[in-house]
């Protein structure tokens, strides 16, 4: 094992070592203490932490495994959890349109099976994102924290498209500096209203009749081989 891929089992360790202490510091709100708006109460215990096995869960698996061996390069993992999670934000929201910006990975399946009608917008660099002009962006899953420029940009170009339905699922909140930064900008936007910090992952939503709160809980993962050397708590 060379000096590289050492230094990264070192890193996962301490990162598995270091999340029960965030988990205990979030769980309160696990079941929804300590949140008195009924939408963010349904969301935290009814979506984020719905347990129930959905309708589509093991056909989605099945066909991950079909296409394992016909993945291209660049193809990245992601947790189960986080997979299962945007199929219910997607199943719950009922976008008309979706977009996908980040490098392809297999949740892509997922966002596309929970609302097949929806219109799916692929886009793993920005030479690829095309919206149709008049068209809103209903949900977007915006997955590539190794570049916040990208990140920042798909931002400004969606966020003047969002309507009261609107939902923005951004990756890597916590995992770098600058992604923390972004963040924390996007959920200030004034035409942002409720959000969510699920450390790994911020839920962002554009229904401005609710009153602008965040909100912190967990989606508890096991860090990649990807996850970067340095989080930032």
């Amino acid at each position: 094992m060379c000096i590289r891929d050492s230094v990264r089992s070192m890193n996962r360790i301490s990162l598995l070592c270091r999340r029960p202490f965030v988990w205990l510091a979030r769980f309160r709100h696990r079941r929804g203490y300590g949140v008195h708006s009924p939408f963010a109460f349904h969301l935290i215990t009814g979506v984020v932490y719905e347990a129930a096995p959905y309708y589509k869960y093991a056909s989605l698996l099945e066909e991950e495994k079909r296409q394992a061996s016909q993945r291209p390069r660049g193809w990245r993992g992601e947790p189960l959890k986080v997979k299962r999670l945007l199929f219910r934000l997607v199943n719950y929201a009922q976008p008309e349109t979706v977009v996908d910006a980040g490098r392809l990975s297999a949740s892509a399946l997922y966002l596309k099976a929970a609302r097949e009608g929806a219109v799916y917008t692929p886009a793993a660099g920005l030479d690829e994102l095309f919206l149709e002009a008049g068209v809103p962006v209903d949900f977007l899953y915006l997955h590539d924290w190794r570049r916040p420029d990208f990140v920042e940009e798909v931002f400004r170009q969606c966020v003047g498209r969002t309507r009261g339905r609107s939902v923005f699922v951004i990756e890597g909140i916590r995992y770098t500096k600058a992604m923390h930064r972004l963040w924390d900008a996007m959920r200030q936007d004034e035409r942002c209203g409720i959000s969510f910090d699920l450390y790994d992952l911020g839920i962002l939503f554009f229904d401005r009749t609710k009153i602008k709160q965040h909100y912190f809980c967990l989606l508890y993962t096991s860090p990649s081989p990807e996850t970067p050397e340095h989080l930032v708590c």
